[in-house]
């Protein structure tokens, strides 16, 4: 049908249904956590991040934090474009998962924008993040997740295989079917380092990721407050987003667990953006508490990427064969 994915399990076709296949397996998981452990903080690492956070917090009164390594990984990036020492960078960040704004970048006091404006005329820094630094252009800021996933997010830079060529490269760059064409070699490879690591051939790595558990769990039980970006229940942390959505924002860690900090305003053409997306993930949840084919329909109808590549009768008769290919996993509708 024309909707082509890069990484394909948060949003668009294949985050619909890879949410529509998992929620109630989380369901399940989350009902066993508050009978065993109902005091728990809940950690939540599996895609579509959102839609299964929202499911986490509409279904239980557990603590639940969604987490994703791209606040991090992306403001390290963005102090490798600026050529400055990144532990004397600093930003502001708000919005929704794969698709957080820095609205604020500065180092020793000087705000980054002009320059980072500046350093994307260089051929080689504009290479390395086409999308982003295009919707940096056009929007006025920079998002956190890559220009690949980023890409299906927004309906300008896949509908058309020319826009895909101009502005989507190899790899987590935009390539189509990256996610797909790769995981059978990255889950063998998985398989093949667990096996060496439980057979003792392989030492187990010990040193810390840029991932947040460790942090959070340090911070919990040690009472070494950090602050992380996590996915939350907004209730007005973001004031121009849905308050009963999941937003990401910065948290405070400490023996309380998940202090959530509020963020104020999205500037208003970031927040259009983020509500765009929010309103799928919503129809999504819905779809999956109650078996309600239609309003899985709804959510692929919005899906900004396909609504620009697909006719709503050719979106009806995607997902038709998309729910047939995968009935045996959607028990209940």
């Amino acid at each position: 049908y024309g909707v082509k994915q890069c990484i394909g399990d948060t949003i668009g076709p294949g985050g619909l249904f890879k949410g529509l296949r998992t929620i109630p397996v989380w369901v399940e998981i989350l009902q066993d956590i508050e009978r065993l452990c109902p005091k728990a903080l809940v950690m939540n690492y599996t895609n579509p991040m959102s839609m299964m956070t929202l499911a986490g917090l509409k279904s239980s009164n557990l603590q639940i934090v969604g987490l994703c390594h791209s606040v991090q990984g992306t403001s390290k990036l963005l102090a490798e474009y600026l050529d400055v020492p990144y532990e004397d960078l600093k930003w502001r960040c708000g919005g929704i998962n794969h698709m957080s704004w820095f609205t604020e970048l500065s180092y020793q006091g000087e705000d980054m924008y002009p320059r980072l404006r500046e350093r994307c005329k260089d051929p080689e820094i504009y290479e390395r993040d086409p999308v982003r630094f295009e919707t940096m252009l056009h929007f006025g800021y920079f998002v956190t997740e890559s220009s690949g996933h980023f890409s299906e997010y927004v309906p300008y830079f896949r509908k058309r295989d020319d826009l895909i060529e101009k502005y989507c490269r190899d790899g987590y760059r935009g390539e189509t079917n990256f996610y797909a064409n790769n995981w059978p070699i990255w889950r063998r490879e998985h398989d093949e380092h667990s096996r060496r690591y439980l057979s003792g051939e392989e030492q187990i790595p010990l040193q810390r990721s840029h991932e947040y558990a460790s942090v959070i769990i340090e911070a919990a039980e040690a009472n070494k407050p950090a602050v992380i970006y996590g996915s939350v229940l907004n209730n007005g942390l973001i004031e121009n987003l849905p308050s009963d959505g999941v937003v990401e924002v910065a948290c405070m860690i400490d023996r309380n667990g998940v202090n959530p900090c509020r963020f104020g305003a999205l500037p208003p053409q970031l927040a259009a953006l983020n509500r765009s997306n929010m309103a799928v993930y919503e129809l999504g949840v819905k779809a999956a508490f109650e078996h309600e084919r239609q309003a899985a329909l709804h959510a692929l109808l919005l899906d900004p990427l396909t609504a620009a590549v697909c006719s709503p009768a050719e979106i009806k008769q995607m997902f038709d064969e998309l729910f047939e290919a995968e009935k045996e996993y959607l028990p209940g509708f």
